[in-house]
């Protein structure tokens, strides 16, 4: 890839100050710029790398104004963030990765499969019977299909992913090398004598079109149903979604995240880092989880923000911490007021 600062501009109607003739050939984050990198600027706690990189061309906001002298050439935008993604994403070629094709040896293709054009398929893969999968599918090295499995057109499974019979795989989804897609939900009840019973899971996992799931998360079948991933969702790795979960539309969840049976998120949410969330809840559209948070109750407010284990609203949780945090001194100081008033107290 090679471009001129003016052909960046013309892309993302932006405006250039500088150089319009610069020219970049690969893309750099803002504090590894080097001649002929193009880097972006999207947070202003990131600016000093701006000042002393080494960058052609860097993407800056539109509202950005520098309060140092700049080396690079700099193109103002909407959205410097979103600009350099879609960049990125042409200058990976899609995620297609040298535009893998054909099918590979050894592989087993059940005779009953219905495979679309351009099916790409590594050494190992294994698709079993009455599969239907689309056209433009890529079905990377040791990929394993169950009976009854539909995927749509343009889905890519990397190497290792692991999906149970009966699921559905919508279009342009991307499931991560280890991910597992419908494994037996948790699912037993107590017998007599303190052994446990297994209750057959007999659902599957639907995932709508344009999810991404990370490597090594893993999707429980439902017991009855469907555990349903919907459109746009985002999981990172290492998350467990349990068995009739659902979650709602572009619902954003970082790692290590644990949703327990049942339990239905709403349509926009964002769920930090190894948050917990037991079974049978209902999370409103557009609740925001910070990270590690505990939720053991309901959300019923759409845009709620909370935090904490167990979780609250968050003002109240950062005004509880600044108290929480210096407890020790404060018990300090009432054992102190004690003493001087003769009763007991204790350091």
């Amino acid at each position: 890839m090679e471009l001129t600062a003016r052909q960046i501009a013309e892309l993302f109607r932006g405006e250039i100050i500088g150089t319009p003739e610069a020219t970049v050939e690969r893309l750099s984050k803002i504090e590894d710029g080097e001649p002929g990198t193009l880097s972006f600027l999207s947070n202003t706690r990131y600016a000093s790398f701006l000042y002393r990189s080494d960058a052609s061309v860097v993407l800056v906001n539109r509202d950005f104004i520098p309060e140092q002298e700049i080396k690079p050439t700099i193109i103002k935008v909407d959205d410097a963030y979103r600009c350099f993604a879609t960049l990125l994403e042409k200058y990976n070629g899609n995620g297609n990765h040298n535009g893998k094709a054909g099918i590979e040896q050894p592989c087993h293709i059940s005779a009953s499969a219905r495979i679309g054009k351009n099916l790409y398929a590594g050494a190992f893969t294994y698709i079993g019977n009455n599969v239907v999968i689309g056209n433009n599918v890529k079905l990377y090295p040791q990929v394993y299909i169950g009976d009854n499995v539909e995927i749509d057109d343009n889905s890519i499974l990397y190497a290792g992913v692991k999906v149970y019979h009966d699921c559905k795989i919508g279009a342009h989804c991307t499931l991560h090398s280890g991910a597992v897609i419908g494994a037996d939900g948790f699912g037993f009840f107590p017998e007599k004598n303190n052994e446990y019973k297994k209750v057959v899971q007999t659902g599957n996992v639907v995932l709508e079109d344009h999810v991404e799931v990370g490597a090594n998360t893993t999707i429980d079948r439902a017991t009855l149903g469907s555990t349903v991933i919907r459109r746009g969702v985002k999981l990172d790795n290492l998350i467990q979604v349990a068995h009739n979960v659902e979650i709602g539309d572009n619902t954003v969840i970082a790692a290590q995240t644990g949703i327990a049976g049942s339990t239905k998120l709403g349509k926009e949410c964002m769920i930090g880092g190894q948050a917990g969330i037991i079974g049978h809840l209902n999370i409103a559209d557009r609740v925001k989880i910070a990270a590690q948070s505990g939720i053991g109750s309901s959300i019923e407010e759409p845009g709620s923000v909370v935090q904490g284990s167990p979780a609250f609203n968050v003002g109240e949780y950062r005004r509880s911490y600044v108290i929480f945090r210096n407890l020790s001194e404060l018990q300090k100081s009432v054992n102190s007021i004690l003493k001087k008033l003769g009763m007991n107290g204790k350091e």
